[in-house]
């Protein structure tokens, strides 16, 4: 047991953080946020309506259009540091209140959020480096582009990495110059909150970040989305609810990115390293309970090792420590929410009514240390064949489906067979088949020899259904900046079309 396993205490935010100020809600309320872990409430927290999103774009254009907007990029890259900083000392904090809204194991979610404070790091260091370009014509005049902020961004976040999509979004978006309203997932808003107050203390100016959580459909989401004040959308979460916030968002012409959802294969070729390949696919296929984009969830095997590594799934299922997640020995927690268990055991017995063999695991884990949690036991099937549903739908639960494959060329096809294009892994010591194959793979990040390697350098975004635009890396930024042309005469001369 760790000290984190006695912060018990039930919690409470009855305040929304809008223009620099913590205020209640006007036209919203109070929810609760269950625990997954127990099934029960352990914080109140405030979420906004319609009045509450009005004030925070307000707010967001306010800073925009005053000390926000004309900061110099060196200034604004200081408060960004600064904020990273704080986050740094925060981030013991922020991993066990995340772990306490989601349900991510403790030891996970300490990895991941410790890393953040470098990505707002690197943000900083190109917060003053945005620069245009002058364009050759000829000695008459002087042209040159300026790259300026879109403007107010909405960034709307899930509830599987709340704190991870949102460096994602705020890192480019202030580098850029832009102002957020940050819209939480209203299963997980309490690390949002959080933000909040470590953006107080950073002493950013008023509205340059506001959190408001919220309700998606017919709340303070749809609202947020179809508002007048907002130039952006910056979205991480389901296919159909971005085709309803394009559909939504179209009206007053917004721009999009989408981070959405993937189907992620992962070969193992038979020349591989197949003890190296196995750390990495039971990883990817188990870990944040399997509610990752990234997961890779069909692991295809090529048959001469086929049947070695659907052993090594079956005994590695039995090695994970499902648990309590503020408990530091347990490698999975539970599902995020209670309709999230639900789908994924709907999954397992869709998978077992197609034919595919149920490997390991399969049921749900309840009574004595599970409680009324939502546990599931890692699952894996084997047999699994592309035309089934559990290899073509998005389960978002730590169920594996082995295909079996026989020469490349057929590796290739399964793994484009999907209406996703995320991110996909290859193993193999053939260096030449690892550029072919990579090559050939419609995914928006291709590991080879590795797997889940993310980080805030790197771009990140899906080909097809998998999502607009990439976030990280340096083309992140190009989605929060628009390009202004300026052509300068040189002589001021301009002649009279209807002179005689």
């Amino acid at each position: 047991m760790t000290v984190a396993l006695r912060s018990i205490e039930r919690v409470r935010y009855e305040n929304l953080f809008i223009g620099g100020a913590w205020v209640a809600p006007e036209d919203g309320g109070m929810i609760e946020s269950i625990e997954p872990a127990t099934g029960q409430p352990w914080a109140t927290v405030a979420y906004g309506g319609r009045r509450d999103i009005d004030k925070a774009v307000a707010a967001a254009r306010t800073a925009l259009e005053g000390p926000w907007g004309r900061m110099p990029g060196h200034e604004r890259a200081a408060i960004m540091r600064r904020f990273a900083d704080l986050y740094r000392d925060r981030a013991g904090d922020l991993a066990v209140l995340e772990t306490r809204d989601s349900g991510r194991a403790l030891r996970e979610a300490r990895a991941d959020i410790s890393g953040h404070t470098h990505g707002y790091h690197w943000w900083a260091s190109l917060a003053d480096k945005g620069a245009g370009r002058t364009i050759p014509f000829d000695d008459s005049v002087h042209i040159f582009t300026s790259r300026v902020p879109v403007g107010v961004v909405a960034a709307i976040t899930p509830w599987n990495v709340p704190l991870m999509a949102a460096a994602w979004k705020l890192g480019p978006a202030l580098a850029a110059g832009c102002t957020v309203v940050l819209k939480p997932a209203e299963q997980t808003p309490v690390t949002s909150l959080e933000l909040g107050r470590i953006i107080e203390q950073a002493g950013f100016p008023p509205g340059v970040v506001n959190v408001v959580p919220g309700f998606g459909k017919d709340g303070a989401g749809e609202y947020l989305v179809a508002h007048p004040g907002v130039d952006k959308i910056a979205f991480t979460g389901e296919g159909s609810t971005a085709k309803a916030i394009l559909r939504t968002g179209a009206e007053t012409m917004k721009r999009f990115t989408f981070e959405l959802g993937g189907k992620s294969p992962h070969i193992i070729f038979a020349d591989a390293d197949i003890e190296q390949a196995l750390n990495a696919a039971t990883n990817s296929a188990w870990t944040l309970c399997g509610q990752s984009c990234a997961l890779g969830s069909r692991v295809l095997v090529q048959r001469p090792v086929y049947n070695r590594v659907l052993e090594a799934f079956r005994e590695r299922a039995k090695q994970v420590r499902v648990g309590q997640p503020l408990d530091e020995a347990t490698h999975m927690g539970p599902q995020a929410h209670e309709e999230q268990l639900a789908k994924t055991l709907s999954y397992i017995d869709i998978g077992k009514g197609e034919g595919a063999e149920l490997v390991a695991g399969g049921e749900r884990l309840s009574g004595g240390a599970y409680g009324n949690g939502y546990f599931v036991q890692p699952t894996v099937f084997g047999g699994v064949t592309n035309a089934m549903r559990i290899a073509r739908e998005e389960i978002f639960g730590p169920v594996a489906a082995l295909i079996p494959f026989d020469e490349e060329e057929e590796a290739v096809s399964i793994a484009n067979d999907t209406t996703y294009g995320l991110t996909a892994g290859l193993w193999t010591q053939d260096i030449g088949r690892a550029h072919r194959v990579s090559a050939k793979i419609k995914a928006g990040m291709v590991w080879v020899n590795t797997y889940r390697f993310i980080r805030w350098s790197t771009p990140y975004g899906g080909f097809k259904a998998s999502g607009w635009g990439r976030e990280n890396g340096i083309e992140a930024l190009d989605a929060y900046l628009d390009t202004r042309t300026t052509v300068m005469s040189t002589t001021g001369r301009f002649p009279d079309a209807y002179a005689n």
